[in-house]
Formats: structure tokens, C-alpha cells, sequence
């Protein structure tokens, strides 16, 4: 019998899970099979996240089965999956910092000596000996928390598979570690395999997962988008499935579906820049990525979850820590690390997340739009509430801002209208370049045309900027150039007749060799 006709050691069959107001899984079906790695991909809201949940006890599905070594499974909790043979590595190291290496290592499992007193000399031997194989040459005496990122993740592979698993999931397992220390968990995976261990690997790095991964399901939106064998999957295919995007259609319509001229306006490219961004740099995150947005001009960034854009953005606003590199507005340099340094020198960001970094929902619409501007509203420390009614009154009618009133709370507002109050906050303080994060994510169609068309008035008046956003037909619709990003790095440039969904997929698709 082939490995792929296998009976699965662990399976999803049909699977459904909803939270109030959003259906996270929608019939989704994967099986895990023995002695087979199996890629789980998708961006974000896809879904991933609450499947590895539903697998390994976190959540209960509400429609569907879950099935484990041919029989039907329900896991209460996270700890009966880890005792039926079901282990997680998270992307967050999940040990016990300030205890030993070897008491992590070995925790409920420690040997025993005499009146059942641990055996410190042999635990120490045998968690130096388990972590020899994963390359960790260290003090196992020492605290887990003493150890670099990389390291500790090995720590937590080498607990999770040293135990008798018969399903390993890795959720970004390689995000912290160096290339040598990913080699390393590599060898470890292909371990796994020949053991018959059913491995469910989560990346968004396409080069890992063509590497290792035997079959892939692509989640979207919830649901199953494709499953089946990586091999017989191309790059540019399963992009186009993962952002939804069917590539006939993208080659029919990619050079006539845009609305902004992509050859550029003399006036803008003769114009120096408004922000740059030199060679940002952070470990494992940002690889020497060079930005820059004129005024008038819409920038867009593309690539696929984790490729960079939105750590980008935040380290031009100072929200990053950087290992290298600089930001200059109007070419000045702008203080590193300073937010405040950088929304007084014009330079403005609306984050991804509105809901944890945007909205603040027991305020009213009045207070959320004021709160940026408020220094600039008052004098001697006293602001003026008649300056504040005039700023909210002009941004409520530009932006058609539908609330009861200025004093009603945000929280009640819709998605759309939520969004547009950020919008108008980030205004208010009069910026020279606009940093978006996703800004119609989440809202409907109607209010995503108002927020899209807002952004080309925007540009049209002189404001540079920055669009981040999944949404393909977004960016070669809203933005002058794109560059692409993967991996943390600029990968291409794309303006004038090149900027199309196809050109896009194109550039994320290639090999990192070139």
C-alpha cells in the first residue's frame, strides 16, 4: 500500500466552527496520514489557527467530525490531545522560561531514583544527549529563558517529538531559527517521517514548504481551496489559491482592470520624496528593505502573510526596533524608535488591527477621531472643545462617517464606519505620508469603494501613500508602483504596465535563486 492510500492518524472530516458573527471553518476536511509531512497554508483569517485548535482540543467544532487513529475523537483539552499522541510546536516558545533546559525537556518524564527523589545526574545525561541530535550544545543546568529564540524552539521540538507522538503540528516553526538551525529542524522532520510520525506543517514560506511537504491544503476564508500533492502543485498556482485569484482570469483582465495610470505623473517622480525608508533590518523579520513614497503618490506593498509589509510600516513609524538601517521625512532623519517622533514629523499609520491597535471602544467617535490631534488642539495643556467639535464636524461630513451622533461609541458603529474613524484621527494631524494596513479588511463592499475612492483624493491632493494590502485587485487598482516583498526583502518593483495581479503573483512566485 502507498503512503498516500494510508489510513489517516488524524483527521478533519466536514469540520465547522463559528464565533459570534464569523463562521472560521466552513466544511473543511484534511487528513493527516502516517510517514507524511503535510503542508497547511492560507492568509490571514483563513482559518489555519482554528483548525490546529480544533485538533488539538482548544476548541470544539460545531459541525463535523474529528476522527484519530480510525475511531471518532473529542479532546477536551489541549493536554488530553498531548496524552493521545497529538504534540504542538507554537510559533511562541510555550516552556517554562526561568526553569532548567533539562527539567523543560523532560518535564513529567524526569527519571527517578530511590523513594521516587529525581535523578539530577541522569536527567542532565539524557536531556544532553536528546539535544545533541537537534545541534543545542549547551548547559542543560542552566534556565531555558538564558538561551537565544532559536534555541529554545529546538528545546521545544525536541520535547514535543521525544514523547511517543503519532501527530507533530509545526505552526511557523521556523521563524525564530537561524539557516542552520532550520537544516537541523529539516533533518529532524524527515526523522519523523521514516518513523511513520504524521507531521502538519504551517508556513508561509514557500521555499520550506517545497522542500518538505509531501501535500498541501490551501484554506480561504474558512473553506477548503485545494488538497492534494505538493509536487504537482506550481508556485504560481498555489499563490493564486491562496489569495483567491484564478490565474486565467487574472491573465484575461490583469493589464485593463486597474483605475489609477500606472505610467506615472512627471510632477510626482520629479519631486523628491516625502518618507524613505534605507536598508531596515531586524533579525529574522526585515532584510535591507528600501522604501520610498513621493508626494501624491500611493505606494503599494504586496507579498503574502509574514513576507515583511506590515513590519515595514511599522518600523518607518518607530513602532519596530531596528538592527540597522533609516528613515528620513523631507530627508531629514527621523529619531529611530520614536512613534511620537514620527507622527510630529508627518508621518502617520493605520494599523492592521483596528480592533487591538486602532479603536479605543469605550471612547465615543469624537474622542477616537481627537485623540491624535489633541496637542495640537490646545494651548498651555488646555484644549479647546470648540476646536475639537470643528475638527470631528469637518472629518464626519468629508468621510460621510454614518453615527447618531459625535458622542455615540465607536464600538456600535459598523466595520466600515470603525475604519473611517481611524481615517479621520490619522487626518486630523495633517500628515505628509499615510501609512495603510490593510484599510478596507474586514468592512463591507460599499464602504470599501468610499474608504478606496477617499485614498485616490488623498494622493490627488499631495498626500503620499503607503497601501498594504492582500487584496491584489486592491493594489493594482489603488497604487502607482508596487514592490513585492518576500521573506523580509524586496523581491521586485513594479510600475507602469507591470503593475498587474499576474506580474504580482509572478514576483512572489520566484525562486528565491533568482
Amino acid at each position: 500500500m502507498r503512503r498516500t492510500e494510508l489510513e489517516a492518524v488524524l483527521e478533519a472530516k466536514g469540520i465547522s466552527k463559528r464565533f459570534p458573527g464569523v463562521l472560521a471553518l466552513d466544511d473543511v476536511s484534511l487528513a493527516l496520514r502516517p510517514g507524511e509531512v503535510h503542508a497547511l497554508v492560507g492568509e490571514n483569517g483563513a482559518g489555519k489557527s482554528t483548525l490546529i485548535k480544533v485538533f488539538t482540543g482548544v476548541y470544539r467544532p460545531d459541525g463535523g467530525e474529528l476522527r484519530y487513529q480510525g475511531g471518532p475523537a473529542a479532546f477536551a483539552t489541549p493536554m488530553e490531545a498531548q496524552r493521545a499522541g497529538i504534540q504542538t510546536i507554537y510559533q511562541e516558545v510555550n516552556l517554562v522560561p526561568m526553569m532548567s533546559v533539562a527539567r523543560n525537556l523532560l518535564l513529567g518524564r524526569e527519571p527517578r531514583g530511590r523513594f521516587g527523589v529525581i535523578d539530577a545526574a541522569a536527567m542532565y545525561g539524557e536531556a544532553e544527549r536528546v539535544l545533541a541530535g537537534y545541534g543545542v550544545d549547551t548547559d542543560v543546568r542552566r534556565p531555558l529563558r538564558t538561551l537565544g529564540v532559536g534555541a529554545q524552539q529546538m528545546v521545544a521540538l525536541a520535547r514535543a517529538v521525544s514523547v511517543d507522538a503519532r501527530v507533530v503540528i509545526m505552526d511557523e516553526p521556523t521563524s525564530s531559527l537561524e539557516p542552520r538551525e532550520v537544516e537541523t529542524l529539516f533533518g529532524v522532520i524527515r526523522k519523523l517521517r521514516e518513523r511513520g510520525i504524521a507531521v502538519m506543517y504551517v508556513s508561509h514560506r514557500l521555499d520550506e514548504l517545497y522542500q518538505v511537504c509531501d501535500r498541501v491544503t490551501v484554506l480561504r476564508d474558512g473553506r477548503l481551496a485545494h488538497t492534494g500533492p505538493l509536487a504537482e502543485l506550481e508556485r504560481l498556482k498555489l499563490i493564486s489559491l491562496m489569495l483567491g485569484r484564478d490565474l486565467n482570469e487574472v491573465r484575461s483582465d490583469g493589464l485593463t482592470s486597474f483605475s489609477r495610470d500606472h505610467a506615472g505623473e512627471p510632477h510626482r517622480n520629479g519631486q523628491a520624496p516625502v518618507v524613505e525608508a534605507r536598508g531596515l533590518t531586524r533579525r529574522h523579520v526585515l532584510d535591507g528593505v528600501d522604501v520610498s513614497v513621493r508626494p501624491g503618490e500611493v505606494v503599494g506593498l504586496g507579498g503574502l502573510l509574514g513576507a515583511g509589509r506590515t513590519e515595514t510600516a511599522k518600523a518607518i513609524v518607530g513602532a519596530l526596533p531596528l538592527d540597522g538601517g533609516q528613515v528620513l521625512v523631507a530627508g531629514a532623519p527621523l529619531r529611530a524608535g520614536s512613534t511620537a517622533a514620527a507622527i510630529r514629523a508627518g508621518v502617520s499609520l493605520l494599523p492592521e488591527d483596528r480592533k487591538a491597535e486602532g479603536i479605543i471602544p469605550t471612547l465615543s467617535v469624537r474622542e477616537n477621531i481627537a485623540l491624535a490631534a489633541l496637542p495640537a488642539l490646545g494651548r498651555a495643556g488646555v484644549v479647546s472643545e470648540a476646536k475639537i467639535d470643528r475638527v470631528v464636524e469637518i472629518f464626519m461630513r468629508r468621510l460621510r462617517i454614518k453615527a447618531a451622533s459625535p458622542h455615540q461609541l465607536v464600538s456600535e458603529l459598523s466595520g466600515g464606519n470603525q475604519q473611517k474613524v481611524l481615517l479621520a484621527r490619522w487626518l486630523a494631524v495633517r500628515p505628509k505620508v499615510l501609512l495603510l494596513d490593510e484599510p478596507t479588511r474586514g468592512i463591507d463592499v460599499g464602504a470599501k469603494a468610499e474608504v478606496q475612492a477617499l485614498i485616490d483624493e488623498l494622493a490627488e491632493e499631495g498626500l503620499g501613500v503607503l497601501l498594504i494590502s492582500s487584496d491584489l485587485e486592491e493594489l493594482v487598482e489603488g497604487a502607482d508602483r508596487i514592490l513585492v516583498l518576500r521573506e523580509g526583502a524586496v523581491v521586485g518593483e513594479l510600475s507602469g504596465d507591470e503593475v498587474t495581479e499576474e506580474r504580482i503573483m509572478a514576483t512572489i512566485a520566484e525562486q528565491a535563486d533568482g
